[in-house]
């Protein structure tokens, strides 16, 4: 969390009562169903051949947004996210090589050859299309939670204090534009708090310090599991959008990836990664590219 949102005699003890706020931990199922993952040659004979020459698949990745993309108690990247990337890798005869970075500079990573791929829970959308490539591999929508007890209106949250995570969509676009209705119909603007991971986003709802939080919905659906009673569902899902692996634009590698996810899902270790981590409700059937434009 943000030093300037705590008042300074709390601090220390703020940071304590953080450590129990948000339990971060991967399923009891435990492993990765990434390797059980067969090659798959088709796809395999798609890649760019400089990238089938390393033997490796460089992937760009945020892991501050659980269950998505997260790290586990040594700091390895885990997630269900991240357990996709990996199996397009192993669908392409590759390693995945996570490189952690922070959200902003995933897309720069990509376009500038730094990292083959992005797989960070982006949400593709028509002005990000303008940089890069997406291939679309899930639905997402945007969710809303308050404390236990405390009803709140992502229709109507004029005035209050919402927490998100910096760079998201729900940080550049969303409550931005929540807010500004609020202000064009005369009424006071949402005081919305910025905080680098989703984790502090989280505490700062549990601690009383904002009123709610958005975040996209297996997020907030897995935050308020894990925060065992202290936050609630604030309204429905709303706004359902595809997220996307971010590949360099006009890549080869945009079809490699394409046909490396569309095996997954039609042998079904896409949706035993889903399973596994209980957000089977945004698997999608087909494996589209640049969803946004041409959905």
């Amino acid at each position: 969390m943000r030093a300037k949102y705590l008042l300074p005699a709390l601090a220390a003890v703020t940071a304590l009562i953080l450590t129990g706020c948000v339990d971060n931990s991967a399923p009891a199922t435990g492993g990765s169903s990434a390797g059980s993952v067969t090659k798959d040659e088709k796809a395999a004979a798609l890649l760019p051949a400089d990238i089938a020459k390393t033997g490796k698949l460089r992937v760009g990745t945020d892991p501050t947004y659980a269950p998505n993309e997260f790290k586990d108690e040594s700091g390895a990247p885990i997630g269900w996210g991240i357990e996709i990337a990996s199996a397009v890798a192993g669908k392409l005869g590759l390693k995945a090589e996570f490189q952690v970075a922070k959200f902003d500079n995933i897309i720069p990573s990509v376009t500038g050859g730094k990292a083959d791929i992005g797989e960070s829970s982006f949400t593709d959308t028509v002005e990000r299309e303008k940089q890069v490539d997406f291939v679309n591999y899930y639905t997402a929508g945007i969710q809303w939670a308050s404390a236990k007890g405390k009803e709140v209106d992502p229709d109507n949250a004029c005035g209050l204090k919402v927490a998100v995570q910096a760079t998201t969509f729900e940080d550049t676009d969303e409550v931005p534009a929540k807010s500004d209705a609020c202000v064009a119909a005369g009424k006071p603007p949402i005081d919305k708090l910025k905080f680098d991971t989703q984790d502090a986003a989280t505490n700062a709802v549990v601690l009383g310090q904002a009123d709610a939080l958005s975040a996209d919905s297996p997020v907030t659906l897995y935050a308020i599991e894990q925060t065992k009673g202290k936050l609630q569902p604030a309204g429905k899902t709303f706004d359902v959008a595809p997220y996307g692996i971010v590949v360099k634009k006009g890549s080869d590698l945009t079809k490699a990836v394409q046909a490396a996810l569309q095996s997954m899902v039609d042998d079904g270790s896409y949706g035993k990664i889903l399973d596994k981590w209980g957000v089977a409700d945004g698997g999608i059937d087909k494996i589209t590219i640049n969803a946004a434009a041409n959905g």
